[in-house]
């Protein structure tokens, strides 16, 4: 700019001072502004993180006060697992809300934030997982020093895999929802997928499925001896999540489906507990004193190994046979396995007081009379 003056170059040296002063000042005002916002993002950082320190020590001392009262350990566990979580999400918080507050790019905010929400929402996933996985093994852990694990070794790692899946499934739906993505889309196409898949693989699902009521229904446990309907014997040696594994008394495995052994009836010889009841028919000849067979037959189920006294040994007259008084001994031994043991030795023991007391164990005896005249 130029004036017209005799003395032009003071002036302009003039204009120019005041130029630079105001720039100056309107820097200074920029200056001062990123100030006070930066100041502001520290306050609100310094403050989550007091915030954190404070929950932790609340949670360390009057939490532990207030699990003390309970008789589980269960409340102890859960909460030494979520503090580090807690103290991380007020953390994380203190960033997002500190970050948002700063006057930055609109490009740079959004990529920035968008990080931060990414992280707090994996966070909150993990101290939900460290809760329910800490609920599980606490659960699996009193019910085997109790009355049996309702989950068998299998169903433990299954069902952490269903947690975790359908935590990182909430976790992406509200992820993409931050970012205005159309999850309505991504659902359609993931129900159409699992659509195509069970039909594909029904047999397959149907076992697995049969499995998971077999774990948490538990009609037998591993160990157990069962009676399938076709009259197999034997102990359950494994449950998977397609088939069970049975281990006969001839040493053999059976493998079979799980979604025949929902659908079918068994017996399980070690529910409610391993104590057996067995029983012995007999026949004596007719004209035998009944209740000296009965008295007899009581004292010589006593006489054997593993039978026990208490319930007594029973002795009964059930019907009358075509050649003998059919006659039955039960008796109950503790242990199943040594059932069939129980029985060889009672009824040897048997035979021998019989013949010593001369009591006659008759045979079918059929008489057949030929009449001469037509021969």
């Amino acid at each position: 700019m130029w004036i017209p003056s005799s003395n032009g170059c003071s002036v302009n040296r003039l204009i120019e001072l005041i130029q630079s002063l105001v720039q100056t000042q309107e820097g200074d005002g920029v200056l001062l502004y990123w100030a006070k916002e930066l100041l502001v993002a520290l306050l609100v950082l310094a403050l989550f993180y007091v915030l954190s320190s404070l929950a932790v020590n609340i949670l360390n001392k009057w939490g532990k006060r207030l699990t003390s009262f309970t008789s589980s350990d269960l409340d102890d566990r859960v909460l030494q697992r979520v503090i580090p979580y807690v103290s991380r999400l007020f953390i994380v918080t203190g960033i997002y809300l500190a970050l948002r507050s700063l006057p930055l790019h609109e490009k740079l905010v959004f990529i920035a934030s968008g990080t931060i929400f990414v992280i707090l929402v994996v966070i909150v996933c993990n101290l939900i997982y460290q809760a329910v996985d800490e609920l599980m093994k606490w659960y699996v852990t009193s019910q085997q020093e109790g009355t049996g694990a309702v989950m068998s070794r299998q169903m433990m790692p299954v069902a952490e895999k269903l947690v975790s899946l359908f935590l990182m499934g909430a976790a992406l739906i509200v992820i993409l929802k931050h970012f205005n993505y159309d999850i309505f889309s991504i659902v359609t196409a993931l129900g159409i997928g699992s659509l195509a898949i069970g039909l594909a693989a029904k047999d397959t699902l149907a076992n697995m499925i049969s499995g998971f009521t077999i774990m948490l229904d538990r009609p037998f446990r591993i160990g157990d001896r069962i009676l399938l309907v076709g009259g197999q014997i034997g102990d359950v040696a494994d449950i998977g999540l397609r088939s069970t594994k049975i281990k006969t008394l001839d040493n053999q495995l059976l493998i079979i489906p799980n979604s025949d052994l929902c659908n079918t009836m068994l017996t399980n010889l070690a529910f409610p507990n391993s104590r057996v009841k067995g029983r012995i028919n007999i026949g004596v000849a007719y004209g035998s004193d009944v209740d000296q067979v009965k008295t007899l037959l009581i004292a010589t189920a006593l006489e054997a190994d593993n039978v026990l006294s208490d319930p007594l040994p029973e002795a009964y007259f059930v019907s009358f046979g075509d050649s003998a008084l059919n006659m039955s001994l039960f008796f109950w031994v503790e242990e199943y396995a040594t059932l069939f043991a129980t029985v060889d030795r009672v009824n040897s023991l048997i035979i021998k007081r019989f013949r010593g007391q001369n009591i006659e164990i008759p045979f079918p005896i059929r008489t057949v009379i030929m009449d001469k005249g037509q021969i």
